[in-house]
């Protein structure tokens, strides 16, 4: 809270902190939280600080893991990596630290899910079997997520890539006893503008009684990329009271989550309120969260909407026979090779590829190396997706849309 760079050394004499850096539920002692002590002791049945969540916490037991033996310890000291129970509140990548020597260590940087799939329980039973099951996964993973689409009903899971997610359906059968019906893998995709508008939008309904009123004004321009949603509030004049203001950003919020163009999450756009008006009998949070909703719509499809599809950077490590196979591959799915680097008798082969082009490309770098590759993938970056293909996962989600109207 102080925002002051500290030292600490790695000594058993400094005040303690340490990392949580992963979270597991034990069907014996309950939630396990892995940590590393960077300084100081820490004791059993002592109290520490999460300084992430503002929360202090008691260590009931600490645990030293071996595979799956587990040894109590009474203490742990400045360099050991152990297990804690009791930690209620600590999630992965939060800091513990001693109570009156509060410090923030740097937390760890979690990538957006890509990957998505849609799972529906088979019975009654199954789904509260599923939400106690995906709840545990959410705490433990932080590169997993799992909502309720509220058109579609359906839960879905997304995740890191295809193996992710067909891990956590394994231990969904395996673990839960859930039985589950799964969907096809689906890309994340996002949407974004590209130019600027100015929109303005009235939203008037006149029923039996009190009415509704509300009057905005938008500017809406592209961010940098990767800088997400910023909200400007540039009323002057009490053109909208300020009490409605947060009701405008919230209207706004829900359509970012929604989408407009497809139906992706929207990012890195810049939202500005520059004008409106209101009834001093009509006006409400709600009239204005209806009208900034459209308002947003409208000002969205004058600004150049964009498609983004995750790029990701692909790693192929070959022996030298395959390496034409290999980019010839990478090449037919929109990749662009980046480089390749001698590794011994064999070669590294980099590049960028799409990932809606690379579902199952585990097993197809596979076939063409005889089983010898080995792989592997991770998000890069968001980029404009080509016209063709956006073209055609906008009229899938028009014609999704029509179904379900």
């Amino acid at each position: 809270d102080k925002d002051k760079q500290l030292k600490r050394k790695v000594s058993d004499s400094e005040p303690f902190s340490a990392l949580a850096f992963k979270v597991q539920n034990d069907k014996h002692v309950g939630k396990l939280v892995y940590i590393r002590i960077y300084s100081g002791v820490l004791q059993k049945g002592s109290y520490v600080y999460n300084t992430t969540k503002d929360k202090r916490e008691r260590v009931s037991r600490i645990l030293q893991m071996h595979a799956n033996q587990r040894e109590a310890r009474q203490a742990v000291f400045a360099g050991d990596i152990a297990a804690a129970v009791g930690l209620n509140h600590t999630l992965t990548g939060d800091t513990l630290s001693d109570i009156d020597e509060r410090i923030l260590l740097e937390s760890i940087e979690f990538s957006e899910p890509v990957v998505s799939i849609s799972v529906k329980p088979k019975t009654r039973s199954d789904q509260d079997k599923l939400s106690k099951a995906l709840a545990n996964f959410s705490a433990e993973d932080p590169t997993f997520k799992a909502f309720t689409d509220k058109e579609t009903s359906e839960t879905i899971l997304s995740g890191m890539g295809e193996l992710h997610l067909d891990i956590i359906v394994s231990r969904l059968k395996e673990e839960f006893k859930v039985e589950v019906e799964v969907g096809e893998p689906k890309v994340a995709y996002r949407e974004t503008v590209s130019g600027q508008a100015k929109e303005e939008y009235k939203h008037v309904k006149q029923t039996g009684g009190r009415g509704q009123y509300a009057h905005v004004v938008f500017n809406l321009s592209a961010n940098e990329k990767g800088k997400g949603f910023k909200f400007i509030n540039s009323i002057k004049g009490g053109a909208i009271p300020s009490g409605f203001i947060p009701a405008v950003e919230k209207g706004v919020r829900e359509v970012l989550a929604e989408g407009v163009y497809a139906g992706y999450p929207v990012v890195d756009v810049i939202l500005e309120l520059v004008d409106g008006s209101f009834h001093e009998v009509d006006s409400s949070e709600m009239a204005f969260r209806i009208a900034s909703r459209h308002c947003f719509r409208n000002a969205f499809g004058n600004s150049g909407p964009v498609l983004l599809e995750p790029i990701m950077d692909l790693e192929v490590i070959t022996p030298e026979d395959y390496v034409s196979n290999v980019v010839s591959y990478i090449s037919s799915k929109r990749g662009n090779i980046l480089g390749i680097d001698p590794k011994g008798k064999q070669k590294i082969i980099k590049s960028e590829t799409p990932l809606a082009e690379m579902f199952g490309y585990v097993s197809d770098l596979r076939s063409l190396t005889n089983g010898r590759a080995n792989c592997s993938m991770q998000l890069k970056k968001y980029a404009p997706a080509p016209a063709k293909e956006t073209e055609k996962i906008v009229k899938a989600a028009s014609e999704k849309k029509k179904d379900r109207d």
